[in-house]
């Protein structure tokens, strides 16, 4: 078998195709949480937290070549100054913690749905009269040989 048949056997295995379309699936869903995160739910809480805007929320550790104050982060940074960035970092732990969360909300009900599906009491087939004839006489002929 060729390196080449041996790549085609591998890249269509079932595996390894549920994996790609989960990648490109997962990197959609991560597009629609950071918008959730940073255009939905972050813009509220800087409003009653006194009118933050959490993208520029950032401290100076060193001035750049031009001095602050900054009025954005792209400002600071196109001066060359060293920020802590602490409004991108809070943007990326809350939609982890969304992403975490309809993670194990999908998995709980994947599960709850297993225990149903293996709870389910096994149905016996009701048998018809004629089942039960034949049955009868086929067993009667394997006893008389």
């Amino acid at each position: 078998m060729s390196v080449l048949q041996e790549f085609k056997s591998f890249a269509m295995r079932g595996n390894v195709v549920d994996l790609a379309v989960g990648v490109v699936i997962g990197a959609a869903f991560g597009k629609i949480v950071d918008s959730l995160v940073k255009d939905v739910i972050m813009p509220p809480i800087g409003f009653v937290l006194g009118k933050v805007d959490f993208s520029n929320f950032f401290i100076v550790l060193k001035e750049g070549t031009t001095t602050g104050p900054y009025s954005s982060l792209a400002d600071a940074t196109k001066a060359g100054a060293l920020t802590l960035n602490l409004g991108i970092f809070l943007n990326t732990l809350v939609s982890f913690l969304v992403v975490a969360w309809v993670i194990f909300m999908v998995v709980k009900v994947m599960n709850t749905m297993r225990r149903n599906e293996d709870a389910k009491p096994v149905e016996q087939k009701v048998q018809s009269d004629e089942v039960k004839l034949l049955t009868e006489i086929r067993d009667a002929l394997k006893t008389k040989q």
